[in-house]
């Protein structure tokens, strides 16, 4: 219960439906359970006329039947009308826990850096925010609901029982301790063999995560036989998991039922001795047929001792492994600072970054200045470092030494959303939505019109493509946008930034599926859009950075080239090598 305890300020928040399903339930147990005392005085009735039926009215035991069985009807339709309105409290609430635990785990996935997830797996974040949050929600729903019942109902039977006869009701318990032990034993095993299914079904959903979207690879290199065995293999390993479970999960039913049993036994034989001798507290045969209609409803409460505690057990595990993101911390730490008036002017000072994964030093000591409205244009090889300085000006990683300003403040001490919402970037990937063309270009600005939807896919050269679709602006594209071409892509989320229209554009390589010619086009249409606005453009072509102010060269993650385009052209280097050999290559084509 450990790692469940996390739950408890749930249980605060929904403390009035918690305390009125408790409420419900105990009056619901009392009138559920007057049945069987109401049972015991009728058969009560009817021995005492057969022993005694010259002196005791029929019709006075017919009347005593006939109100007993009104009642027994009453109390019935008011106790399943309770229990009715009983689920509908705990259940919803449990619904409710649901909602806000799956929020949180989301929220909690988009608070965290992109190293965290390059360490997990698509396929184990999904079974935890989905199966994981479904077994707690049992825990918090039914689980809850029928321990509550079970105890309320168990305190007011034994104190029937006990009114009745303390003794029969000593001789009833006794396989209570039995059942205890069994309880505790396949408890543990239930916990165990949960959270290996748990975890081998993260394994499958992250494997099928990765082969659906990755089939068209797949397909390409003919390995779907290959890639089909290892689906058998780790769902035959899944099967294997879940039936050692079920296992587990199948011996508590029988063994609940056979206690019962045993204990109904132990009712008919001593109740039967204790009648004969009339002592013991039983002096009829309805006080027998009492004891062994309440020995029988704690059938269902016992047996579902063993589903609850199954319940628990896999909860736990579940819980377990939503607790180990819940309490991660991320290393992006949003400051308090606000942006009130954004001018773009950024200053790196000694800044350098590490990866921790690959320990790959991809920046050292970076050292320049970008003022309010320049672009910067950024070249160098592939692994030079260029997206990864990209990655820190949207703060999708922070520097390990050195600091980047932006208007004079540490962007650190920035509130992270606030400056993010300033910044319109363009990833290297384009990630387009399974959404219409139009949903997918207003992500950027939730509010916009047609007419800057439109506008924005102008600017970046695709609007004649859309129009060319059938749907147009509705058309819905596949996953990850596998509708559309590469360069089409690219165009899209270029639209997509364009049109959120921000003071700080940050373009990661975004034309490098884009022929040379609606390049010219873009570019030309970037240079009007990005004036007054501080652009940082990464590619490997020199034409893209004809509009630039400054161009900057890396070479593993140092900074080899910094200056005007003019400057850089007369000295020998990166740049004058890459311009000169474009300039050849556009010639002769």
């Amino acid at each position: 219960m450990k790692e469940l305890q996390y739950l408890n300020k749930y249980f605060v928040k929904y403390k009035i439906r918690f305390l009125t399903g408790i409420l419900i339930t105990i009056v619901a147990q009392i009138f559920y359970l007057y049945t069987p005392k109401l049972i015991s005085n009728s058969i009560a009735s009817i021995e005492n006329y057969i022993k005694n039926s010259e002196t005791v009215d029929v019709y006075f035991v017919q009347s005593q039947l006939i109100k007993n069985i009104l009642l027994i009807i009453a109390t019935t339709l008011l106790a399943g009308l309770l229990t009715f309105l009983m689920r509908q409290t705990l259940i919803v609430m449990s619904r409710l826990i649901e909602f806000d635990l799956k929020n949180e785990v989301f929220v909690q996935y988009t608070r965290l850096s992109q190293q965290f997830y390059k360490q997990n797996r698509t396929g184990d974040l999904m079974n935890r925010i989905s199966e994981d949050v479904g077994k707690v929600r049992m825990y918090v729903g039914p689980a809850v609901m029928y321990t509550i019942n079970t105890f309320i109902r168990f305190a007011i039977v034994i104190g029937y029982m006990y009114a009745v006869s303390p003794r029969l009701t000593l001789y009833t318990l006794l396989p209570l301790p039995i059942l205890s032990y069994a309880i505790f034993k396949l408890s543990t095993e239930i916990n165990k063999r949960s959270t290996f299914f748990q975890q081998n079904l993260s394994n499958l959903s992250s494997f099928s995560q990765e082969l659906f979207s990755g089939l068209r690879v797949v397909k390409a290199y003919a390995l779907e036989k290959k890639q089909q065995q290892k689906v058998i293999a780790l769902s035959a390993e899944s099967k294997t998991k879940a039936m050692e479970l079920a296992k587990s999960n199948a011996l508590f039913g029988p063994l609940m039922i056979a206690l019962i049993g045993f204990s109904n036994l132990i009712v008919i034989y001593f109740g039967g001795l204790m009648y004969i001798n009339q002592s013991g507290g039983i002096m009829h045969i309805g006080q027998i047929a009492e004891f062994i209609l309440y020995v029988n409803m704690l059938t269902w409460p016992v047996a579902s001792l063993g589903w609850v505690s199954s319940m628990v057990q896999e909860a736990a595990a579940s819980q377990k492994r939503i607790n180990e993101f819940l309490k991660i911390e991320s290393e992006l730490k949003s400051g308090d600072q606000s942006l009130k008036e954004v001018h773009g002017a950024f200053i790196f000072d000694h800044v350098s970054y590490r990866y921790e994964d690959t320990n790959i030093q991809a920046l050292s000591e970076l050292n320049f200045e970008v003022k309010s409205g320049e672009t910067l244009a950024i070249f160098g090889k592939t692994g030079s470092g260029k997206s990864t300085l990209l990655n820190l000006i949207a703060r999708l990683d922070d520097a390990d030494t050195g600091s980047i300003k932006m208007d004079t403040i540490n962007i650190k001490d920035y509130n992270l959303q606030e400056l993010r919402s300033q910044i319109g970037f363009v990833p290297q990937d384009a990630f387009l939505f399974s959404d219409t063309i139009a949903n997918n270009i207003r992500f950027g600005n939730e509010l916009a019109s047609e007419e800057e939807i439109v506008q924005a896919a102008k600017m970046a050269a695709v609007h004649e493509n859309i129009e060319n679709f059938a749907q147009q602006y509705e058309t819905v594209l596949g996953e990850r946008g596998i509708t559309l071409s590469g360069g089409q892509k690219q165009r899209v989320s270029l639209a997509r930034a364009l049109l959120k229209n921000s003071p700080i554009l940050v373009f990661d390589d975004c034309l490098s599926a884009v022929d040379t010619e609606t390049e010219e086009e873009i570019l030309d249409n970037l240079k009007k859009f990005s004036q007054n606005r501080t652009t940082f453009i990464v590619s490997h072509r020199v034409s893209s950075a004809k509009n630039a102010d400054k161009i900057l060269v890396l070479e593993d993650g140092k900074m080899i080239q910094f200056g005007t385009p003019e400057e850089l052209l007369a000295q020998n280097g990166y740049y004058r090598e890459l311009y000169l050999k474009q300039l050849s290559e556009k010639e002769s084509a």
